[in-house]
């Protein structure tokens, strides 16, 4: 009884203990204030070891701007048509173009679409655009900048969720948890059954 209260307490801390990637944080990137020109990546605190697994996304109905008409995008970026749905944050008529192809810009030697969510971890630029999951290329705090050549007439944001995905030791070292809290809790049942017999 007392090994299998062991494993119960083992099981528990297994189960219990922190692991990256549990919680996705949530951050806000201002296409004026997060701009790569004119503004300051947004630093999201969350540092990374080249190689660590992570994922980012972005809703694709989350819409920012690079100014006038036809310039909204989802973080994308301005890679091809997009038409207002009339209750989309452009604020214009359903039918409406509001966003086009602008090509990309380059910036410190990097490239990627204009209005494209891009990340930087290091010194090193990669486009994540709506949705990332794969290695931090580099090693350091990850930021996020809204990509275009000038910040004066951009509006909007849009919220990205971040999540750190567990390697696979962690996910070993869980899966072990619950199989030993499942044999702990198998085992303790059947020793709590017991059988009374009266005679009368």
């Amino acid at each position: 009884m007392k090994r299998i209260s062991m494993l119960a307490g083992a099981a528990a801390l297994a189960l219990g203990a922190p692991s990256v990637g549990q919680a996705a944080t949530v951050v806000t990137v201002n296409a004026q204030g997060n701009s790569s020109s004119g503004g300051t990546g947004l630093n999201t605190g969350l540092g990374f070891t080249a190689g660590d697994i992570f994922s980012t996304s972005v809703a694709l109905t989350d819409l920012w701007s690079a100014g006038a008409l036809p310039r909204w995008s989802t973080a994308n970026g301005l890679t091809g048509n997009l038409v207002a749905t009339g209750t989309d944050e452009s604020g214009q008529l359903a039918g409406t173009l509001i966003g086009s192809n602008f090509g990309t810009w380059t910036q410190d030697g990097f490239s990627a679409p204009y209005g494209a969510l891009v990340g930087k971890i290091g010194n090193t630029y990669k486009l994540l655009g709506t949705s990332y999951n794969g290695p931090a290329w580099d090693t350091g705090t990850l930021q996020l900048f809204y990509w275009d050549s000038n910040n004066g007439d951009n509006s909007n944001s849009v919220a990205v969720s971040i999540a750190a995905i567990p390697e696979p030791a962690t996910w070993a070292m869980m899966l072990f948890g619950f199989a030993l809290a499942g044999f702990a809790m198998r085992r303790r049942t059947k020793e709590d059954v017991r059988v009374t017999v009266r005679y009368t």
